[in-house]
C-alpha cells in the first residue's frame, strides 16, 4: 500500500484555529471563582478521609517491622480502625476478625483532600 500526504494551506490552518483562540475565557474564570469560594470555605470543616486498603489484602503483624511475626491479614473488604501510627505504620484493629496488629502504610492509608483557596 502507498501512503499519500495531505497537503492543508497555512491559512486553511489558521482559519480552524482561529476560533479556539479567540473563543472567550471570562466566564470559565469566573465559574472557578465561584467555586473555589464556595468550597474553600467548607473543605478545612469536613472529617479526615476514612484509612482504606489498597491491595488484595496485608499482613497484619505484632510489631511495626516487616520481620515480625504475623498475626493475620487484613483484606481489602473487611473494616478495620486505626488506633496510632508509628512511622509508616498503622496499630489496627480488623473488625471481622477482632485481629490487632501493626500494618505497612504502603498499603493502608488515608486519600488527601485538596483545599484549594
Amino acid at each position: 500500500m502507498r501512503s499519500s500526504r495531505i497537503a492543508i494551506p497555512a491559512a486553511m490552518l489558521g482559519a480552524l484555529a482561529l476560533p479556539l483562540l479567540s473563543a472567550p475565557t471570562a466566564n470559565a474564570a469566573t465559574a472557578a471563582t465561584a467555586a473555589t469560594t464556595t468550597s474553600a470555605s467548607s473543605c478545612h470543616n469536613l472529617p479526615p478521609l476514612p484509612y482504606e486498603v489498597h491491595a488484595e489484602a496485608v499482613t497484619i503483624r505484632s510489631k511495626a517491622s516487616a520481620k515480625s511475626t504475623s498475626l493475620g491479614i487484613l483484606y481489602r473488604s473487611h473494616k478495620f480502625t486505626v488506633h496510632k501510627t508509628s512511622g509508616n505504620w498503622l496499630y489496627t484493629t480488623d473488625k471481622t476478625t477482632g485481629v490487632k496488629g501493626w500494618v505497612s502504610g504502603t498499603y493502608v492509608y488515608r486519600d488527601v483532600r485538596m483545599c484549594l483557596s
